[in-house]
């Protein structure tokens, strides 16, 4: 559960650099830091301290980050962060499909990981309170009744797309892959019917966005799969 004060953040990284940088700016914005220089530390402290959300890694000296992400999940289902010089599209997907929440390439922006962690967060938030109303910009989605508005406007969409969008939902602010949206909405014998997705995000973003060729709500992160956008309300 997350504390009420403000959430503790746990670091498994080994390079010391990254680690000081990480923390100044987390404790700036008056954030708890505990730390981890290996995978097999960062698994003990998670047992030990309880941290709100992990921000992993994956070339540890130790145990490899993937590895740590599959006893992550093993043991809890806090968020998980992965920082990786590993900007390969195949390195983000297995972190992802090893149970990572969203992934970010090193070097990367402070203000991009402010926001990533505040995604993450809000969907424990999300989670914990089992939300009727997901609002972002001038999209709202009425979950009890699957109701979608564009600027109070509404939208009528298919039992798929809703389906889509409904997991977009759940994961808002992180991307989620390919091969964990055609699993949800069309079943594990079509995890590879890329094909699917196109279709149905191209209707999807025909229905939602004001420009669908530079989407607003509906982004696609290349090669990987797609994230809904969260914007502060």
């Amino acid at each position: 559960m997350m504390s009420e004060i403000k959430p503790l953040i746990l670091i498994i990284e080994d390079d010391p650099q990254t680690r000081r940088l990480l923390k100044t700016n987390l404790c700036n914005r008056g954030w708890r830091v505990i730390e981890a220089e290996n995978g097999k530390l960062g698994l003990s402290l998670v047992k030990s301290d309880s941290p709100d959300l992990v921000i992993l890694d994956l070339g540890l000296p130790d145990i490899d980050g993937l590895t740590v992400t599959k006893r992550l999940r093993q043991l809890s289902d806090l968020p998980v962060l992965v920082l990786s010089a590993r900007s390969q599209e195949q390195n983000k997907i297995m972190a992802l499909d090893a149970g990572a929440d969203d992934y970010l390439t090193k070097p990367f922006s402070i203000g991009e990981m402010h926001a990533r962690l505040q995604a993450l967060l809000r969907r424990v938030i999300r989670t914990a309170s089992s939300m009727e109303i997901f609002q972002t910009g001038e999209l709202k989605v009425e979950l009890a009744r699957r109701k979608v508005f564009i600027a109070d406007n509404e939208v009528h969409i298919t039992p798929i797309e809703y389906r889509l969008l409904l997991i977009l939902i759940r994961h808002a602010g992180l991307v989620v892959t390919h091969r964990e949206l055609l699993k949800e909405v069309w079943g594990v014998e079509h995890i590879n019917d890329q094909h699917y997705l196109r279709i149905y995000m191209g209707q999807l973003r025909h229905k939602l966005e004001t420009n669908p060729a530079r989407p607003r709500y509906l982004l696609t992160e290349v090669g990987v799969g797609y994230r809904l956008i969260d914007e502060e309300n």
